[in-house]
């Protein structure tokens, strides 16, 4: 049996999607997978950043047509580049154990983000971080840094930066876990919706995809990240405003918390909740809605009404 699985051409994709056709491989006998670039609208735009080009899913769409158009089987995508709704035939059916989902300071010289020099200039052009950085160093300069691991890395050693942020998940991937000076704690740095997670998408009604990779779901992982995106899908969020949410769960019990910021980072709004696993969804919901009625709202409106 042949499966064809849709990814994205770049090194850490690639190590992601190679994972999933071994453990495939592995698993069931007989079976063969083949890996099928394809290359999405956030790959052929690099010199601007994410915030500025627009839409949702620009890291998936084009895989996702090759999915509705029956030239792949299975796409694999790293969760925080998913958006909040999925094509009416497709759904999320596996979701592998998560990563390390927190934040990365890879700084020139070895400090922590408290220790970086007054003035330093941090590249990345992630909204949420920049707002989150802001709110606790306003005096730090913010460059635009886009492209993949290695470009980015090379831009810091390229002098012209003091440090950079990347995903801890993205590193550990790459075997990369010793070019990161500080995993910024969660207070400081909240996650991206589903950072750390691994989501398989499929074809609603193919059953026999959907049972083959049943495995390697992770039943934690998906717990965590359906709070999320139904925080997400109430926030109608994307790579457009400074939005951050994370959930833990431990047994029986998940710890969601929110976040929507000012761009400048001169305020931060911040909820939560605890409760029982079962209720996850509910609970993304519940502190999105209380979010967008703490000033959350205004926030965002402000936001999406510049875009438009």
């Amino acid at each position: 049996m042949d499966i064809k699985i849709g990814t994205r051409g770049s090194k850490l994709a690639l190590r992601q999607s190679e994972w999933i056709k071994k453990q495939l491989e592995m698993r069931h006998a007989g079976i063969h997978v083949n890996l099928i670039k394809i290359k999405t609208t956030g790959d052929k735009i690099l010199d601007t950043p994410l915030s500025k080009i627009g839409g949702k899913g620009l890291f998936v769409k084009e895989i996702e047509e090759a999915l509705l158009e029956n030239r792949v089987d299975v796409a694999v995508h790293s969760m925080k580049d998913v958006p909040a709704h999925l094509p009416e035939d497709l759904m999320l059916s596996t979701f592998p154990p998560r990563e390390d989902p927190s934040d990365a300071l890879i700084a020139e010289r070895q400090c922590t983000l408290d220790q970086l020099p007054k003035g330093a200039k941090v590249g990345t052009s992630s909204l949420r971080r920049g707002a989150q950085l802001l709110h606790f160093r306003p005096d730090l300069t913010l460059v635009p840094l886009r492209g993949n691991v290695d470009t980015r890395l090379n831009k810091l050693k390229s002098g012209n930066l003091q440090a950079i942020i990347l995903a801890t998940a993205g590193l550990n991937r790459l075997g990369l876990s010793n070019v990161i000076t500080q995993t910024i704690p969660f207070h400081q740095l909240l996650p991206a919706v589903g950072q750390g997670a691994l989501g398989l998408e499929v074809r609603r009604g193919d059953q026999e995809t959907i049972d083959l990779l049943d495995f390697l779901n992770h039943g934690d992982t998906q717990t965590a990240v359906a709070a999320e995106r139904a925080f997400l899908k109430t926030l109608e969020g994307g790579c457009q405003v400074p939005i951050a949410g994370f959930a833990r769960v431990s047994g029986d019990t998940l710890s969601f918390e929110g976040l929507v910021a000012e761009l400048d980072g001169s305020k931060i709004y911040k909820e939560s909740e605890t409760g029982n696993r079962d209720q996850a969804e509910e609970m993304g919901i519940r502190v999105a809605q209380k979010l967008l009625a703490s000033g959350g709202g205004d926030v965002l409106k402000r936001l999406y009404d510049g875009e438009s």
